[in-house]
Order: C-alpha cells, then structure tokens, then sequence
C-alpha cells in the first residue's frame, strides 16, 4: 500500500492503533465516497473492532493514503 509523508509522519504518529487491512478495505469496501475540491477522495466504511466508522483520504489516484482517522460525525444517508 502506497502512503504519502505526512500519513507515515503525522498520522501514524497521533494514531498508531490504525490497521493496515483496515485502510485497505476502507478503500476497496467503501459505503460512502466524496471527492474534494482539491481532488482528494474520502471514503468511509465501519470497522467493527473500532466501533465506529473509519474515514480515509486518498490522493487523486485513490490509492495512496493521506489521512485516515475514526470519524465521529459520520452519519450515513438512507437514500
């Protein structure tokens, strides 16, 4: 899996609890996606050992990890 600096640096740092195979299905089993004005792309998907929804940033090429963090606020949408 590809990372950028700031995930290996800053991120892992503050949150080291964070999975690799929970990043990994985040982005290949997202219930939500957005695409942000700089082209980034957030995802969501619920990790059951966290409890709680994960979100992950990818780059534009919406594989390498950005940021990832527990998302407290996430509330899916019934459609």
């Amino acid at each position: 899996m590809k990372i950028t600096d700031y995930f290996r640096v800053s991120v892992m740092e503050r949150r080291p609890y964070i999975k690799k195979e929970w990043l990994e299905y985040v982005i290949n089993n997202p219930i939500h996606s957005e695409i942000q004005p700089n082209g980034r792309i957030r995802r969501w998907a619920y990790i059951d050992e966290l409890g709680k929804y994960l979100r992950v940033i990818t780059e534009t090429d919406g594989e390498t990890v950005h940021n990832a963090f527990p998302d407290r606020g996430f509330k899916l949408l019934k459609q």
